[in-house]
């Protein structure tokens, strides 16, 4: 039998983003990706997609030093193309600019260009980093994905899904989609439902940053294992994470 064959990390970033509501829970963007899609394709996701040479570029110019600086642009621009919300931009653009720039960048358009052009300059400490997970798929691709978590801004637009890569955008708990996940009514792929329930932990978006800050963001790469003569896919016990195992044949992966 030949060994099994792992694709390069392809980096990529999603933006886990914020709305508060009411007493209740905090409310999350999700998206649901068009079932035709190779990756993840019917699931609930976070807005977000792979980093670009642009954005590389990009951060190079206007975010030197940043570590993170390629991710959370790709992270920036993938919700503006995803969902038509802008984060992480100083001016916050009006509705006209913001229609300009999701068209711009559905067409082709170069983001770095396009903020110039509507007088417009990156806010990074708008996005916080939250978690960085690489899951390793023989035969597959694999994504290493920086998680940012940021606050919906004030008077920001509605969302509206981009309906190419997406069919479905809206604003829902973190326990909401776990119960509709359990229910039958959803799919999510481990890495998401990990993340949701600890975004279920927290009351609002401080707990989140917080949370963020105490345990940093160690790369979280699953592995099989076998308990009680079960095979279960696990995750590390101290990344902040309530659930770090699931019965691989439960588990959905991308």
């Amino acid at each position: 039998m030949s060994d099994p064959v792992y694709a390069d990390p392809i980096p990529a970033a999603t933006l886990v983003l914020f709305r508060a509501s009411g007493d209740g829970a905090p409310e999350l963007l999700i998206v649901e990706r068009a079932a035709a899609m190779a990756f993840a394709g019917g699931a609930l996701v976070f807005p977000g997609g792979r980093v670009d040479a642009e954005d590389r570029a990009l951060a190079l110019r206007d975010l030197p030093g940043d570590e993170h600086g390629a991710a959370r642009i790709a992270a920036i621009r993938e919700m503006i193309e995803e969902a038509g919300v802008a984060i992480g931009l100083k001016p916050q653009p009006d509705a006209v600019q913001l229609a300009a720039i999701r068209s711009g960048l559905h067409h082709g358009a170069a983001f770095g260009e396009l903020l110039v052009a509507h007088g417009l300059r990156l806010d990074p400490a708008a996005l916080t980093p939250f978690a960085r997970w690489c899951p390793r798929h023989a035969n597959m691709r694999i994504f290493d994905t920086m998680f940012f978590v940021a606050r919906l801004p004030e008077g920001a637009p509605a969302p509206v899904v981009d309906a190419t890569e997406n069919t479905r955008v809206f604003w829902a708990s973190a326990q909401a989609v776990l119960d509709d996940a359990d229910a039958g009514r959803a799919t999510i792929i481990f890495p998401t439902r990990r993340n949701l329930e600890r975004l279920a932990q927290y009351a609002g978006f401080e707990d989140a940053v917080a949370d963020a800050v105490r345990h940093g963001t160690p790369m979280i790469t699953p592995w099989t294992e076998t308990r009680d003569g079960a095979d279960y896919l696990c995750i590390p016990d101290d990344a902040g994470y309530p659930v770090t195992a699931e019965r691989l044949s439960d588990a959905r992966r991308a």
